[in-house]
């Protein structure tokens, strides 16, 4: 029997009938799904200690299990000594069954372990559908090792979905589960 992510045979059982119930879809293909989630962490203390790229495609790469890349500035400024060509970051895109198994540690182990967490803010997404949210530190993940990191970064978690409005992709999410703040009325 082939292995399916936890995730992913929730989505089709429970999620996509319930907001195919919940919007009215008339075919299935307008159900909203994910489509990929991209890590990306900016790295701007990288410019003197070049040692802090490979700490973090190493630090991705264990979050993700999927290899990391660096990510190179487009144009020099001189301000902050920025050449064209250097690596300012570290980024991932996920998809397909790594994309649920890490949406599944992510809301199932990270997040309860954010420090003063009182639900994700629910003002990130973009009208089109997508959803954005900042990771205060990378030792929220499990794969980390607390006593090998050098320095605590952040990181922006990127959910690309096919909802066409910021309402579907937010029940879309909260079917997943992700803890979103207590919405006021």
């Amino acid at each position: 029997m082939e292995y399916t992510p936890r995730l992913k045979s929730k989505y089709k059982a429970e999620i996509a009938p319930a907001l195919k119930e919940q919007f009215n879809y008339k075919s299935a293909m307008e159900i909203p799904r994910l489509v990929k989630i991209s890590l990306n962490q900016g790295l701007g203390q990288a410019i003197t200690d070049k040692k802090m790229i490979d700490q973090g495609v190493e630090e991705m790469t264990m979050i993700t299990g999927q290899r990391a890349v660096a990510t190179k500035s487009k144009k020099d400024i001189s301000n902050f000594k920025l050449r064209k060509g250097m690596p300012v970051g570290v980024r991932v895109t996920l998809r397909g069954d790594k994309m649920y198994e890490f949406l599944d540690r992510l809301v199932s182990v990270a997040i309860p372990r954010i420090r003063d967490f009182r639900g994700i803010n629910d003002k990130g997404f973009d009208g089109r559908g997508n959803y954005t949210f900042g990771v205060p530190e990378q030792i929220i993940f499990p794969e980390i090792d607390i006593d090998k990191v050098g320095n605590i970064n952040g990181m922006d978690v990127t959910f690309v979905t096919t909802a066409q409005t910021d309402k579907e992709c937010l029940a879309l999410l909260k079917e997943f589960g992700l803890p979103f703040k207590n919405q006021k009325a």
